[in-house]
């Protein structure tokens, strides 16, 4: 694409941008609410709806069958740290500038973020749960503040000592922010749970509530096709040795026993948010809040179950970069309900998204696009292609970027000498094992170089 074509398509969406934020308005007078809950490594398709016939999400299915499910979400950055502060501030992470987990937003910068801009524009804010973009917390910025820092741990106990998992108390926290939130004025909670993310360090790695150890016994959970030893074998050298993603691969997923241990309290952990869900929808009708709530449900980045014989994120292998979304608008007609869009939508889509929402026109400065236009299902020009990056400095984990189109992926690991290329046909090699990159013509490859150099010098 020639820097011609890459700014016209940007101005053709940011036109439509405009055009949204100040003619799509809330369908009533009174500004909606907002329930934001974000996962932590839940990948596409660990949902019913989403056609895991095993996984038992019975609140999520329900909310995407009243709501809209995107069947194609995507994170920018695959890491925690980086993807939420895209999240919070609807930018790539070369803009944003967090790629490490002690960097935080600058007082500026937080005020061009989504809770930062609602709290100034007259919403009661609130945050419960992982924080997870530096080490300094903005509890100040919030009205109501349960933020954790770092990585909380899931066995936890209540105020008289007794065990209780960290997703359940989260779960009433929630309760608690919506039986006191004030009547006269909207609100946005953000609900960032640490589900199922695995409890780091800690043999058990996936720590469920034991109110589901039973759950999923009877199960067998499938191998995927690329868990297969040969396509382990056909990564290039330096993702297979040293490599914290097969670290990783080798305490979770190395035995039958392993992995069968792993992906099931990995379905359990998500599990339980979905029971939390369940609670929260409740507690809004018995609120009477639930008409005029907006809630919106997604995850930070993807995760391997396996898949090329790894485990983690980070990577922009499919496992890794795509994630669930879910929007559901109560206002909205029976018509609208149900719906499943396919267009490519991204975590920095979400603050743009909730802004538009309450009317709140997006700052320059963020990168995504408004949602609200797909949820009430008008057809607008739309991307077919982002930029992924991951430049967290680790020395078992390379860092890498590149381009996601419909059709192609172009991936580059920029710290390799030379760099290492991948380029992967989606429509005959959905499963991303068949690197073409070294059967390309020169020609080819050197135009997938000068496009990564262009979305570069534009997302900065």
């Amino acid at each position: 694409m020639e820097r011609r074509q890459f700014l016209k398509r940007t101005a053709a969406l940011s036109a439509w941008s405009l055009v949204s934020s100040s003619c799509i308005k809330p369908m009533t007078g009174k500004r909606p609410s907002i329930v934001f809950l974000l996962t932590d490594d839940q990948r596409w398709d660990t949902l019913g709806v989403m056609g895991n016939d095993i996984i038992h999400t019975p609140n999520l299915d329900k909310l995407a069958n009243e709501g809209t499910l995107f069947q194609q979400a995507f994170v920018t950055t695959s890491i925690c740290c980086a993807s939420r502060a895209s999240i919070f501030s609807g930018q790539y992470a070369r803009r944003h500038g967090i790629h490490d987990f002690k960097s935080r937003f600058s007082d500026q910068a937080w005020q061009q973020t989504y809770p930062g801009l609602l709290k100034r524009m007259g919403y009661y804010t609130g945050f419960i749960g992982k924080f997870g973009v530096g080490n300094e917390m903005p509890k100040d910025e919030f009205d109501f503040w349960q933020g954790i820092p770092g990585q909380p741990v899931y066995e936890q106990t209540d105020n008289q000592g007794n065990p209780k998992h960290l997703t359940e108390i989260m779960g009433e926290q929630t309760i608690e922010f919506l039986s006191s939130c004030p009547a006269d004025q909207p609100f946005c909670l953000s609900v960032s749970f640490k589900a199922p993310h695995v409890q780091d360090r800690d043999p058990r790695q996936f720590i469920s509530d034991p109110r589901f150890k039973d759950l999923y016994k009877e199960d067998t959970i499938p191998w995927p096709e690329t868990a297969k030893d040969k396509y382990f074998e056909q990564l290039p050298t330096f993702l297979q040795e040293p490599s914290e993603a097969r670290r990783r691969w080798e305490i979770r997923f190395s035995t039958p026993e392993k992995y069968q241990e792993s992906v099931k309290g990995y379905y359990r952990l998500i599990t339980g948010v979905d029971e939390v869900l369940g609670k929260i929808r409740a507690s809004l009708k018995d609120n009477g809040m639930d008409h005029n709530t907006v809630i919106i449900f997604s995850s930070d980045n993807g995760f391997f179950l396996s898949e090329h014989g790894l485990a983690g994120k980070w990577f922009g292998y499919e496992e890794s970069i795509r994630v669930p979304l879910v929007i559901h608008d109560p206002r909205l007609g029976k018509d609208l309900q149900g719906q499943r869009r396919n267009e490519m939508v991204l975590n920095i889509d979400i603050a743009p998204t909730i802004l538009d929402y309450a009317g709140i026109e997006k700052p320059r400065e963020m990168q995504g696009e408004s949602l609200v236009p797909l949820v009430k299902g008008y057809k607008v020009p739309w991307r077919e292609e982002f930029f992924y990056e991951h430049l967290f400095q680790h020395p078992a984990i390379p860092p890498s970027e590149g381009i996601v189109t419909l059709y192609w992926k172009y991936l580059r690991y920029i710290d390799q000498d030379p760099v290492h290329e991948q380029l992967f046909d989606l429509r005959t090699d959905p499963l991303e094992i068949d690197n073409l990159a070294p059967r390309t013509e020169p020609e080819t490859l050197q135009n997938w170089r000068k496009r990564c150099e262009l979305w570069i010098e534009n997302i900065k």
